[in-house]
């Protein structure tokens, strides 16, 4: 019972384990094929141009479509039945914030028809803008709608998204040449990656029977009544291990050599990127130097008005003193004044300081309109010029 008990626990551990390891092995091999495919395309890039006769970009156009089309969800439709999508409807909802976007453009194709052929129109255009990095980005980083048009387990919901927008930087450096009138915009088949060029076998030199003994063999056991002539020339051991090594270091230096290639791509965009963001920096440090200037300009300027301010409150307290003194003058010359009253102003002025706070003050008290009237007028009459004489005339007697 025991036994049947732990049996019954493991099955369906057993069969939850079994998908989710599906989904992940499904998920490595479609982002392993892709960097094979970026790869490839980069190298045969160096020696001819690559268009729609390219086997090389039709099978990375297949990866790619079955990269975003791995668990893709159905639309549901008024009655619940479930119609399937394209990736082209995901990626014209989340790509719509792409500055200089073309998916207008391909919506308005009057040749394509089918949401497919429209997606792998997007696909050629966007490679052809060098562009094509910058949407799967700008489509991935917009969760929100990618988790509403993907199951979970998807490849665009998983850590290798990242991966991937980090393996199509590399295609900006190839020129791409497409005609969208083409067959490759079919949507009526959907498409087929051919695994065989990324397949490879690499045999330890302790294997016991090599490619060409194998071959030898069938041959033999397939014909009862072939004779020695018909195999061949018997194989050389040395030569043929010699060869094997040959070709098998052959294969690893061009394996290095597109990797250095990639990487060498790699790290000329990032240059161009880290001289961009230098210049962006000098140009905003050469900013603030010029808002810091003109801020201290613009001090200067209030300091300066602040000191004009001050001289100017200088001078009207001086013409306000000046305008008591004549005040006082012109009191001092009234007729209706005798020497009495100039007593009695120099008695006040004796008797201390507890009845006059200060000369200033006096002064202010005495400061009226009228004063600064009867200052202009006498300027103007010229009175102020000789008032000793107009006083000791004889015929100015006091009334």
């Amino acid at each position: 019972m025991a036994a049947l008990g732990l049996g019954g626990l493991n099955v369906p551990a057993r069969r939850k384990s079994g998908p989710a390891r599906n989904a992940a092995v499904e998920r490595r091999n479609l982002i392993t094929v892709c960097r094979f495919s970026v790869k490839t395309l980069i190298d045969r890039s160096c020696f001819e141009t690559i268009d729609d006769t390219s086997p090389e970009f039709h099978n990375f156009a297949a990866i790619l479509e079955q990269i975003l089309s791995h668990r893709l969800k159905g639309q549901i439709s008024w009655f619940g039945y479930e119609s399937p999508r394209s990736f082209w409807d995901y990626i014209r909802v989340a790509c719509r914030k792409v500055s200089h976007s073309c998916i207008c453009s391909i919506e308005n194709m009057e040749n394509v028809g089918s949401s497919r052929a429209k997606g792998r129109a997007w696909i050629r255009v966007a490679l052809m803008e060098k562009h094509l990095s910058e949407y799967i980005s700008t489509a991935l980083r917009d969760f929100k709608t990618t988790r509403r048009f993907y199951e979970d387990g998807a490849i665009v919901l998983g850590e290798e998204a990242n991966m991937l927008a980090g393996m199509l930087l590399g295609l900006n450096a190839i020129d791409f040449s497409f005609c969208l009138k083409g067959e490759g915009l079919d949507g009526s088949f959907p498409a087929v990656i051919d695994y065989t060029p990324y397949l490879k076998f690499t045999q330890s030199s302790d294997s016991i029977s090599s490619d060409e003994e194998e071959l030898r063999t069938l041959g033999s056991s397939g014909s009862e009544g072939s004779t020695p002539e018909n195999i061949g020339p018997p194989f050389i051991t040395d030569e043929n291990s010699w060869y094997n090594k040959c070709k098998r270091v052959e294969q690893k230096y061009r394996l290095a050599l597109e990797q250095k290639g990639y990487l060498e791509e790699l790290v000329r965009l990032r240059e161009n990127q880290l001289s961009e963001s230098v210049s962006q920096n000098k140009l905003l440090l050469q900013r603030i130097e010029d808002m810091d200037l003109a801020h201290k300009m613009e001090k200067e300027q209030l300091e300066y008005i602040i000191v004009e301010l001050q001289d100017q409150l200088k001078s009207f307290h001086s013409l306000d003193q000046l305008s008591a003194e004549v005040s006082l003058s012109q009191s001092s010359l009234e007729p209706g004044h005798s020497q009495d009253g100039k007593q009695d102003g120099i008695n006040l002025l004796h008797e201390g300081k507890e009845d006059t706070p200060s000369l200033l003050g006096l002064c202010g008290s005495l400061t009226s309109v009228a004063s600064y009237k009867s200052l202009t007028s006498l300027k103007s009459s010229e009175c102020l010029a000789s008032p000793t004489t107009e006083m000791t005339s004889p015929g100015l007697t006091p009334s």
